[in-house]
């Protein structure tokens, strides 16, 4: 049934990746390849709301937004590739440069919600969300098709702030990643692969301020990297999903929801655990604070768009009251 927005039916593009020039940006990788596509989603696309959950923070090397378009420098599995993500009409052009730069077109339109069907969710019972659907017709939810690189940065994020997470993410990226290929705006990086995320030396970890118990989670999970990648043929997300996540010591609940949104994107996975989702939820659909369990009770309706009925909420601008208490910041870089 409809939701009250506009009705979205995706479709599968014929993707053709043809390399068209070279990049030119003085510094760059002037041997780069340039691969474009151009994605018909059959409805319309917000690609900077979209998009905006790969984004760790302001001043995030791996993403830039320039007006109503993206840059990302991601780590696919044919190497680095500076993609540019751009709305044009009723279309999405997709360019991207470096050794992934063909692999990243190709899995380009599942950055903007190829696959992704929203025609099933119904919130016309609920007038703020209702509403919320009206006025965001082109959000989507995003699949990277890349799990250890949306899974690292969601162990850094456990039990810590936003502003000591990202912190953390910006120096280990600028430290061991890879200057973008192309014509990316500049101080773009490319985060590192696995290997090199295992080869970073304690030391560092602890000069961006990441304790030993998540520095270690990382390295358990880097360890099993072609395992956690082959969970994408298991669809978008879900709880066996979740189970194969979560089987790695220090991978919880809420850490493999976190994943699971970005790289599968699961539509279902509500990040519980999270210090502000519950009380947002709360408070945007009865008007007060609520906990996990609370949260999933007020959810439950949407079973199986239980994600998408949180990225609305998040994206509709709505706001908490800002009271209450504040998170206590644990510095681990001292100790």
């Amino acid at each position: 049934m409809s939701d009250g927005g506009s009705a979205y039916h995706p479709c599968m593009p014929s993707v053709r990746p043809v390399a068209v020039s070279r990049a030119a940006r003085p510094g760059a990788d002037d041997g780069a390849d340039r691969v474009d596509t151009v994605y018909r989603p059959g409805g319309p696309v917000d690609v900077v709301a979209t998009l905006r959950p790969l984004s760790r923070g302001s001043g995030d090397p791996a993403h830039r937004v320039v007006g109503s378009d993206v840059w990302l420098a991601l780590r696919t599995p044919e190497g680095p590739a500076s993609v540019l993500v751009r709305p044009v009409g009723d279309t999405v052009a997709i360019s991207a440069w470096g050794a992934g730069a063909a692999w990243a077109v190709v899995h380009g339109p599942d950055l903007v919600g190829r696959g992704d069907d929203w025609t099933e969710l119904d919130v016309s019972a609920h007038a703020f969300l209702e509403q919320a659907r009206h006025r965001q017709p082109g959000l989507r939810l995003l699949r990277t098709n890349t799990v250890v690189a949306m899974l690292v940065p969601a162990i850094m994020e456990q039990k810590v702030t936003s502003r000591q997470a990202w912190r953390a993410w910006r120096y280990l990226v600028r430290r061991f990643g890879t200057p973008a290929p192309g014509p990316a705006p500049e101080g773009m990086v490319v985060p590192p692969d696995a290997d090199t995320w295992a080869r970073i030396p304690s030391w560092e970890w602890h000069k961006a301020g990441i304790e030993p118990g998540r520095s270690a989670t990382v390295m358990r999970v880097v360890k099993v990297a072609p395992a956690l990648e082959r969970t994408l043929s298991l669809g978008r997300g879900g709880e066996l999903v979740a189970s194969r996540l979560q089987s790695i010591p220090g991978v919880g609940p809420w850490t493999a929801a976190e994943t699971a949104q970005r790289a599968h994107g699961d539509p279902d996975s509500p990040s519980v655990g999270d210090y502000h989702v519950p009380a947002l939820v709360g408070w945007a659909l009865t008007g007060g604070p609520v906990d996990d369990d609370g949260m999933l009770e007020l959810l439950e309706p949407w079973r199986g768009h239980r994600e998408r009925v949180v990225r609305l909420i998040a994206g509709s601008g709505f706001r908490k009251p800002a009271f209450g208490p504040r998170m206590t910041i644990q510095d681990h870089r001292g100790h």
